[in-house]
């Protein structure tokens, strides 16, 4: 197999260039041991004040309800965007969950649901490419999943290798290694093989490897054809799931979807409009925790305007 390789803790990362760093991760990990119902009201707390600082950012949300939803009337949408605020700033106390609970805390908060999908295909010796969006709360999600079926990561190491160090022990906690996302070998390798690769081509990845596909309201949404490349090429299942909060319990559903078995193979175009309806469905599991701060429709076509 083609693995990323685990990056090790380095005397260097003492250097007061890093001590905000370690602070940070220091803050998150006592913060992670305090009881869920608290670090929801923080949650909420940081995301209001981070969008009072952040204003472009709270522009973007409302940008990208008013593009996928233009027909919802405009109270609704600027509920899911308070909603929406509140899980922006509960996802740094979710990634500490993530990172740093141990496994019978986060199984006490999730059930599981859908998972005889995954048990089929693993009696087949089928890979699976899990079909993931970017919710606010990914990273606890990839932890759960990993408890009852681990599987293979696909990473993009963090710029500040210091900060990288603990993503990538956060992350391979529950899964069986990482893949480094510019790594298509390693992941057709992985699929081949019969793993379950976590793969989200839900996000603007700009025009390399892309189409325009529609996605929601959004004719032309620039999405990769990186999902096609891999299922063409290792004959593996294409499977969806999704990780909802069940409003403010504590308690989180992760549900695992049928596998995709109409999936239009060699047929890239066709293939990334298929995808982006899975997609929609499974953001529609809870529209209010997906990441619209993200500037999803950023690319165009050549000679369109900016969306944004």
């Amino acid at each position: 197999m083609s693995k990323f390789s685990a990056p090790t803790f380095q005397k260097a990362f003492l250097h007061p260039r890093y001590w905000l760093t370690l602070i940070l991760i220091g803050v998150m990990y006592l913060i992670s041991w305090l009881p869920y119902f608290i670090q929801f009201r923080l949650g909420q707390g940081l995301g209001r004040l981070a969008m009072k600082v952040m204003k472009k950012r709270g522009k973007t949300i409302a940008r990208n309800l008013e593009l996928c939803f233009p027909e919802m009337p405009q109270a609704e949408r600027d509920a899911i965007a308070r909603k929406n605020i509140d899980n922006t700033g509960l996802a740094m106390f979710e990634t500490g969950m993530a990172w740093f609970w141990p496994d019978f805390r986060v199984k006490r908060h999730v059930s599981y649901e859908g998972f005889e999908h995954l048990e089929a295909l693993e009696k087949q010796g089928k890979g699976a490419l899990m079909i993931a969006v970017h919710s606010l709360n990914l990273e606890l999600g990839a932890r759960a999943f990993g408890l009852v079926a681990p599987g293979v990561g696909v990473y993009r190491p963090n710029n500040n290798p210091c900060f990288d160090y603990f993503q990538f022990k956060g992350r391979v906690r529950s899964n069986k290694y990482m893949v480094d996302r510019k790594d298509v070998k390693g992941m057709l390798r992985a699929l081949r093989s019969g793993e379950r690769v976590w793969y989200a081509p839900d996000h603007d990845y700009g025009r390399r490897r892309s189409t325009f596909a529609p996605l929601f309201a959004v004719e032309k949404a620039c999405t990769t054809t990186g999902t096609s490349l891999l299922a063409d090429a290792s004959d593996c299942a294409l499977v969806p799931f999704a990780m909802v909060r069940n409003t403010d319990s504590g308690q989180y559903t992760l549900k695992v979807f049928p596998p995709l078995d109409a999936f239009p193979h060699n047929e890239p175009d066709a293939a990334a409009a298929y995808v982006n309806k899975a997609i929609e469905r499974s953001i529609m599991e809870a529209p209010e925790q997906y990441m619209w701060l993200h500037r999803r429709f950023k690319t165009r076509p050549e000679g369109e305007p900016s969306l944004y």
